[in-house]
């Protein structure tokens, strides 16, 4: 692979990393398996993140061909993506650790559930819609086989790495406390935000070329 292709993944990486914010769901993780005995929450972790790869690899498989169905501009779709990125950032900025990813309804059907990995876990917490949207979103950019095998790679190592998180949830919380989660929330906030302006600036130039010409102008 050339050294751009690694560039992108590393900034698909990256990308993913900052949205999700696995070490701010991580004290969301540790109250909803409270009660679990460790095997159960391994298994938990386990299902969360397995299911966090297949969703994103299909949204990103799928995704374009949705766009089509529905008469959509990959660009329009990139600039509504990138405001919904900044949604999530400036609620993440705010110390927010999931609220804003999660309605009550969804809350509070899903507590009753024995099996919390697959949902809230998973979806809507890690894989949401703005999760979703960004993995389309690099598709559309780079649908070559051999791009979409390196995104599909990512969203796997990814996955592996939230998984290995989780697992030494409840020892990171302890060691963190509150507070450092907040800060690691807040940064990861300021990340995604560059991330999403990036992905409407993007947009905007191919939906009014007239934008970039007076900006050269």
């Amino acid at each position: 692979m050339q050294h751009i292709d690694l560039a992108i993944f590393l900034q698909f990486f990256v990308g993913l990393v900052a949205l999700v914010n696995p070490v701010g769901i991580m004290p969301v993780f540790v109250s909803l398996t409270n009660n679990m005995s460790p095997q159960d929450r391994a298994r938990t972790a386990y299902v969360a993140n397995l299911a966090v790869a297949i969703i994103l690899i299909v949204s990103m498989l799928a995704g374009q061909m949705l766009l089509d169905m529905f008469s959509i501009s990959l660009d329009s779709f990139r600039v509504a993506g990138g405001l919904l990125l900044l949604s999530v950032a400036f609620s993440m900025m705010g110390g927010k650790l999931g609220d804003d990813k999660q309605n009550k309804q969804e809350q509070s059907e899903s507590i009753s559930r024995e099996q919390v990995g697959v949902v809230p876990i998973a979806m809507p917490l890690m894989a949401g819609p703005a999760a979703i949207s960004s993995t389309i979103v690099y598709a559309g950019r780079y649908p070559e086989p051999l791009s979409l095998l390196g995104f599909s790679i990512t969203v796997v190592i990814f996955a592996v790495g939230c998984w290995l998180l989780f697992r030494s949830a409840p020892l990171i919380v302890r060691m963190l406390g509150q507070t450092g989660i907040n800060v690691i929330t807040r940064i990861m906030g300021l990340i995604l935000a560059a991330l999403g302006i990036e992905f409407i600036a993007t947009g905007l130039k191919v939906l009014f070329p007239g934008l970039a010409a007076a900006g050269v102008a």
